[in-house]
């Protein structure tokens, strides 16, 4: 058949605008569950104050990149397991607001029929296994999920959230060795946000990136800008083909920042962190990072933003 000129350009074209459409959409869906994230927990801070909401609990404020990034490169019947600082996880993984809502209240309409609490939340309509008070217990949970996933021969993935303070338990070291030996289709997401409960990560860590620690057990390891959306989806996306693919586990580490205290209602439990530093990384708020190059780049306008507010 002869070649029709115009075609090949055509097509050409046509392929590039649904790249860009595609491109908008992950972005704009990025950052909307950014805002979400933000907007929950300030939300739950003035329902604590209030009285509504019982207990106390650990803010996301500066770690939604992190969370949005590392679940937007998860398909959504793959898996996640999280911490104590537990709100953003699911919102991240597409978990309804409302249902998290009346968890947090003690309803029998939240994820866990109000027996959860803010920091039990789990939610399997959308792959979320289960959060805990006790650390590191999300990585021995995600290598379980990905051993199954392994014995059921599907090619799901189990992605771990962590903190740096986790990084040193022992259950970290075990699960990571046994991901390793087993080609586990699993990610190690450490959150570094530098602060165990007040212990300064360089107190606690000899090591001065956690990343590093992943060429022990055979596998990489990266460390990323935990402020970046799109760097945090890049890495992860990576090391869920490399999981999905049945090459094994791999290590990422985050760097970013919670803004507040451990915990909301308890405080600082009389830790002090330098207000240079503080200033510092508030001035690398992920959500103005990435709504800045939305802008640049023209995916999105004032008013769309205005509309996402």
């Amino acid at each position: 058949m002869a070649h029709r000129p115009g075609i090949g350009g055509t097509d050409e074209r046509r392929h590039r605008m649904i790249a860009q459409s595609s491109n908008r959409q992950n972005a704009l869906l990025a950052l909307r569950r950014m805002m979400m994230i933000r907007a929950f927990e300030e939300r739950t801070q003035k329902l604590i104050d209030r009285g509504d909401v019982i207990g106390v609990m650990h803010s996301s404020i500066g770690q939604e990149a992190s969370c949005v990034g590392a679940c937007m490169a998860l398909r959504d019947d793959d898996y996640i397991t999280g911490t104590h600082r537990s709100h953003g996880h699911p919102i991240a993984k597409g978990s309804k607001v409302n249902r998290l809502v009346a968890e947090l209240m003690g309803r029998a309409t939240g994820v866990c029929k109000g027996m959860g609490g803010s920091m039990h939340l789990a939610d399997f309509s959308v792959g979320s296994l289960g959060e805990t008070a006790i650390v590191g217990s999300s990585i021995g949970i995600a290598v379980g999920a990905a051993l199954a996933n392994r014995l059921r021969k599907n090619d799901r993935v189990s992605l771990a959230f962590f903190g740096d303070g986790a990084a040193n338990t022992g259950l970290c070291h075990e699960g990571m060795n046994m991901a390793a030996i087993w080609k586990l289709p699993v990610v190690f997401f450490c959150e570094n946000n530098r602060y165990a409960i007040t212990t300064p990560y360089a107190q606690s860590t000899p090591v001065s990136s956690i990343a590093d620690r992943a060429a022990s057990y055979g596998f990489p390891g990266v460390s990323v800008d935990g402020q970046d959306v799109r760097a945090v989806q890049a890495a992860v996306t990576e090391a869920v083909m490399r999981a999905r693919g049945g090459h094994g586990p791999t290590l990422v580490e985050a760097l970013t920042y919670r803004y507040g205290d451990h915990s909301y209602r308890l405080g600082s439990l009389g830790g002090t962190r330098d207000p240079e530093e503080v200033a510092y990384w508030r001035g690398r708020d992920p959500i103005r990072i990435e709504t800045e190059r939305l802008l640049a780049e023209g995916l999105v306008t004032e008013e769309d933003l205005q509309a996402m507010a």
